[in-house]
């Protein structure tokens, strides 16, 4: 994905790219690639893999949350900084708490974070089951099954707030006994699946509240 086709999916999701916002994402993807050389953060290195599967797939949470009208977000282990960082960038208003259980990764985020010049978003070093916070969205990028994911996530969405699974394929995942299981404890509000341009692989989001 070149960045005119990225500018033009992303229009198709409700998502206006700046250029002051490419060139952040620029720069991030050049910061990422460097310190990827010092720890493991991402496989997909190739700058037009890394704008459809890193970056354009970060910003497709906007499908089934209006980010412009959130406050507070949450991305539990979020790792090379999907998708928190490209949100802050993207979505300036969101005040973004990024949660990962690797110092060496978080000293990372905090260097991009720096560099960046982003405000209010800070990244922590910690589990997300640890951590205490309330938050309008929390999120989690391609982490756990959901099973175990929830044990990290729910107690940090807000009264009102919702959960969102970034997920690939869940076919196999989300089973019906699964489903029923997480019904006992949880709403699930949506479970939406489309699939990525150009190489149409699939993604699926399931948002849920807690009872």
């Amino acid at each position: 994905m070149n960045k005119e086709v990225f500018i033009e999916e992303c229009k198709k999701i409700n998502i206006d790219i700046t250029e002051e916002q490419l060139k952040l994402l620029d720069q991030f993807y050049h910061l990422m690639i460097e310190w990827n050389e010092k720890i493991n953060l991402t496989r997909i290195v190739e700058e037009q893999e890394v704008y459809l599967k890193h970056f354009y797939d970060s910003l497709t949470l906007n499908r089934v949350v209006d980010l412009n009208k959130t406050k507070t977000l949450c991305d539990v282990g979020t790792g090379a900084g999907f998708p928190g960082i490209v949100l802050k960038i993207v979505f300036p208003n969101l005040k973004i708490t990024l949660i990962d259980s690797l110092q060496k990764r978080v000293n990372y985020l905090n260097e991009v974070i720096r560099i960046l010049d982003l405000k209010e978003i800070e990244a922590v070093h910690s589990r997300g089951e640890e951590y205490k916070g309330e938050f309008e969205v929390v999120t989690s990028r391609a982490v756990a099954n959901i099973q175990t994911l929830v044990n990290y996530t729910m107690h940090l969405v807000s009264k009102d707030g919702v959960f969102i699974a970034m997920k690939g394929n869940i076919e196999e995942e989300l089973t019906e006994e699964v489903k029923n299981k997480l019904k006992q404890k949880y709403n699930i509000i949506k479970i939406e699946e489309f699939t990525l341009p150009i190489e149409e692989s699939k993604r699926s989001f399931i948002m849920m509240k807690n009872k």
